[in-house]
């Protein structure tokens, strides 16, 4: 006669929870700015897509930190480079709609 096993539930660590929860929130910063990006003119639209796409990428850095995928090393790493990427886009957007006078 086969002996019912006891399903063992697994939780994730305070760390994968951790970072699932700062994934989600990203997620949600995606979401509630996706719909506006549709309304602005399309150099705009350009801008705030590259945005939204380093955020998406560093959600999913969360994500494979939380599965274990990388390390908090890896996952630090990543998140600097999306800084650095974001602030090249800031710049980037900046120069390009900067309004030059007869005097400069």
């Amino acid at each position: 006669m086969p002996v019912a096993r006891r399903r063992q539930v697994i939780r994730p660590s305070r760390r994968a929870r951790r970072a699932l929860d700062s994934a989600r929130v990203l997620d949600q910063v995606v979401a509630d700015q996706l719909p506006l990006v549709a309304g602005l003119p399309e150099a705009s639209r350009h801008r705030a897509a590259d945005f939204l796409a380093e955020l998406v990428m560093l959600s999913q850095a969360y994500r494979h930190h939380a599965a274990g995928w990388i390390t908090r090393r890896e996952l630090e790493r990543r998140g600097v480079g999306t800084v650095s990427r974001i602030a090249v886009i800031r710049r980037r957007s900046s120069l390009s709609s900067a309004h030059f006078t007869e005097q400069d």
